[in-house]
Formats: C-alpha cells, structure tokens, sequence
C-alpha cells in the first residue's frame, strides 16, 4: 500500500497536468462548439448550428479544397525527395556529410524566419527567384500575386523543407543489412533495382510514419500560410480560415467546431492509412 502511494505521488504533477491542461480544455472545446460565442460575453447553446453554418459557407469549401490539395501534392513529393536524397546521401561519396547539414537545415529554422524569407524569395519585383530567372530571359510570374501561382509557391516551400524527414530515412537505409546488396550486386542487380526491390520495400515502415505526419502537418499548416498569404483565398488553409474565425470575427464557437471537424478528418485519414499498411508495409 506504501509502495502503490509512493508511485502515485510521482505520477501526480503529471496526472494534473493532464487533467488540467488536456481533458479539460477537450470538454470546454467539446462544448465551446454547440455555443454562440464571442470570447466576451456569455457562450449560447446553438446546438449543431455552427457545424450546419460551416457545410453551408463558400468559405469553408474553400479552406478545405485548398488544404485536400495541398496534402495530396506535397506530402508525396516531399516523402518521395526525401528518399531519394537519403538514398544518393547513404552512399559513401566525398562530401555527403556537408550536403547531409545543407538537406536538414530547413528544418531546424523557425516556421516564421522561413515564411519572411519566402516572402521576399517569391517577391515579384525584388524576390530572389523572379531574379535567377530574369537571368535566362524568363520573365518570372507574381508567385502570390497571381491566384494561379499561389499553390505552386506553397509547393516550392514544401519542397525546400523536404531535407526534414532525410535523417529518418537515412537511419533506416543505414540500418538496411549490406549482405542484401552484396548478393543482389552477385546477381547482377543494377543501382535501381538494389533500390526498388531492397531499399523501398525495406523503408516502408518510415514512408508509412512519414505519410501520418505528412497529413497531421498539411492540415495543421498555418505559420507559413498565415505570414504568405495568396492572392483569390488560395492561400486559406483551413487553420487560417480557423484563426479568423476565432480571432479575427470572434465566432470563437463556429472556430472550435471546425477544430472538430478537422479533427475528425486527420483521425479518419490516419485510419484509412493504418487499415490498408497491411498490404504494403514491410513488416518483420
């Protein structure tokens, strides 16, 4: 009895905390999102009025589509850049550990210091990218002025923050036993095929960790897109769109109720991802 008091007297600091500091901001948000609210005054029971009025608003598609789209390009592209990058950067070649510091180092800078760096790299007039441009005769587009051109700037981004999932790679592909190649170098496999049929379905575990997070992380996106902006609401992420309805229009309950709902499509993504890992994740 002694000892089971002990060990609860350890665990009680973090049993408040997660009383105080998760399940109960849960059941506040759970009900914050079936009320009128304006953060000052006093919180309406609307019931499910706020989740009607979000299906119902232009808005919200819009967020949505802007977000769906966005994850279901980048998230390959970035998961894809970084394996291959891993697999060039896990070969012994002269300087890898050099280009190893240079893939990683987006990741290792704020979100905001990289959304003002963008800002001016992708600046119409002055940006650093219409300039290398301008260098081959090619006059440059007006990357977030233009709503045309406003996905394939946040895609840029993406693809420059890549490097962020190489180390993970790089640690599988290192972990991958040399026996395999040495036998598959025997038989006369070429560098593709050692990478087709022995690195790819050997990291697949990472590329299914890698997609999880891909889509936690697409669908919370917000610093950069909040900082860029996008001419035509294209850069409305549904995060964005979610701060100004909480911060910007005080609708604090349709905000939380949108939480909800993103909530529910992350889970719902997350499961699809984990029930069908069966047919392509190597496992041991």
């Amino acid at each position: 009895m002694k000892r089971s008091r002990v060990g609860f007297m350890f665990i009680l600091p973090w049993l408040i905390g997660l009383i105080l500091f998760t399940t109960f901001p849960l059941i506040a948000a759970l009900f914050i999102g079936f009320t009128d609210w304006n953060i000052a005054g006093n919180a309406n029971w609307v019931g499910f009025d706020n989740y009607i009025e979000l299906f119902g608003e232009d808005a919200f598609w819009n967020a949505m589509w802007v977000t769906f789209r966005y994850a279901i390009v980048a998230i390959p592209m970035t998961t894809i850049t970084a394996l291959v990058v891993a697999i060039v950067l896990a070969k012994d070649i002269r300087g890898a550990g050099i280009f190893r510091v240079i893939f990683y180092m987006p990741a290792v800078v704020s979100g905001a210091a990289v959304a003002i760096i963008f800002k001016w790299i992708l600046d119409a007039n002055f940006g650093l990218l219409n300039g290398f441009l301008e260098l081959f005769g090619i006059v440059g587009p007006d990357w977030l002025g233009d709503p045309s051109w406003v996905f394939p700037s946040y895609l840029i981004l993406a693809l420059w923050g890549a490097g962020s999932g190489l180390f993970i790679f790089l640690a599988a592909i290192k972990d991958i036993p040399r026996s395999l190649y040495e036998s598959a170098i025997i038989d006369g496999a070429s560098v593709f095929q050692q990478a087709t049929k022995i690195t790819m379905p050997l990291v697949t575990p990472i590329i299914f960790y890698s997609l999880v997070m891909g889509i936690i992380g697409a669908f919370r996106k917000f610093t950069d897109a909040f900082i860029l902006g996008g001419a035509g609401d294209q850069g409305e992420f549904v995060m964005v769109y979610l701060y100004d309805l909480a911060f910007a229009d005080y609708q604090m309950g349709k905000a939380t109720a949108l939480a909800w709902i993103l909530f529910v499509i992350i889970l719902t993504l997350t499961i699809i991802l984990n029930v069908s890992k069966k047919y392509w994740v190597h496992t041991e």
